[in-house]
């Protein structure tokens, strides 16, 4: 359940922006904040909620607000704001850990959407001058990430058409779940960065996916994201997964093909996903990225969704 104006993170990612694109700050924002805790606004807006104009701090947030059919509302996003593609036409006002605070002033917002990743502090600034700011963290399940979407639908008046789409959405992953049951469950790594290599753990949306496709996540039981070739080396996983923003996915999987030792390497199967739909879905593209990953641990197996 949210809260209004109390609770905190469990993991405050602090730092500057992320810079270039390519950089573990894009891939931080992915996934570290898996492990943040989430804040709804300290208040809830005095204006219709169905008229409030939006500013969106996070890549997915913008595309769940064009999901919901609010995007005429939305005034400002980020640079790393590109889906879908209408969205990069909107104005900037900074990135997922900092924000210009007179640029979000000049838009008259009524509700600020931001990530846990973005600093305290400009939250805080925000909200002093009298902007409401809802804080969500990174869902740590397709479950919990259904509940903040039916909650960002409460807030900007379309909580029937959230509740509609996550019905769909959850809908066709029972089906997608009672296909691969009882199947064979072959290892699993999935890559979301390099340089420190970064994958998902059990408490993650993204491990979700790859245990709702039926497969082993070898990195399940880390305590953290940041894993080492040699761990990777010592679990011999048959399937490598390559899904990370920022980085050339061509590029990890040549580095992947030098180990020759491999299930994956000997097999031939390493494949690339959509870093879009699976680093930073929407309830309807974690099903895409989802038939995507079923596609490649269970070749042959039909899931048309």
């Amino acid at each position: 359940m949210t809260n209004f104006g109390t609770g905190h993170n469990r993991m405050r990612i602090k730092g500057g922006a992320p810079g270039r694109r390519g950089t573990l700050g894009l891939v931080l924002y992915m996934l570290l904040a898996t492990f943040c805790g989430a804040q709804a606004p300290d208040r809830t807006p005095m204006k219709d909620v169905r008229t409030i104009r939006l500013v969106s701090l996070g890549p997915a947030i913008t595309e769940k607000l064009y999901l919901l059919g609010v995007e005429d509302r939305l005034v400002g996003v980020t640079s790393y704001c590109e889906r879908p593609p209408a969205a990069a036409g909107k104005e900037k006002v900074g990135s997922v850990t900092q924000v210009g605070i007179e640029k979000v002033l000049d838009l008259r917002p009524d509700l600020v959407l931001a990530t846990s990743l973005m600093e305290a502090r400009a939250v805080i600034s925000l909200r002093r001058l009298g902007t409401a700011v809802a804080v969500f963290g990174e869902p740590a399940s397709f479950a919990e990430m259904n509940t903040q979407f039916i909650e960002l639908g409460r807030m900007v008046g379309k909580e029937e058409r959230a509740r509609a789409i996550v019905s769909i959405a959850g809908q066709r992953v029972a089906r997608i779940k009672e296909k691969v049951s009882g199947l064979e469950k072959p290892k699993v790594f999935i890559q979301i960065g390099s340089n420190p290599l970064f994958t998902a753990t059990r408490h993650s949306f993204v491990g979700d996916m790859v245990e709702l496709a039926g497969a082993t996540n070898i990195a399940a039981g880390a305590k953290t994201g940041f894993y080492s070739s040699e761990e990777v080396l010592a679990r011999d996983p048959d399937v490598i997964l390559i899904a990370g923003m920022g980085i050339v996915p061509a590029n990890e999987k040549k580095t992947w093909q030098r180990f020759h030792m491999l299930n994956a390497v000997r097999n031939n199967r390493i494949f690339m996903l959509d870093p879009y739909k699976t680093c930073s879905p929407t309830p309807e593209t974690f099903v895409e990225a989802l038939v995507a990953i079923v596609a490649a641990v269970h070749p042959g197996l039909e899931v048309k969704e």
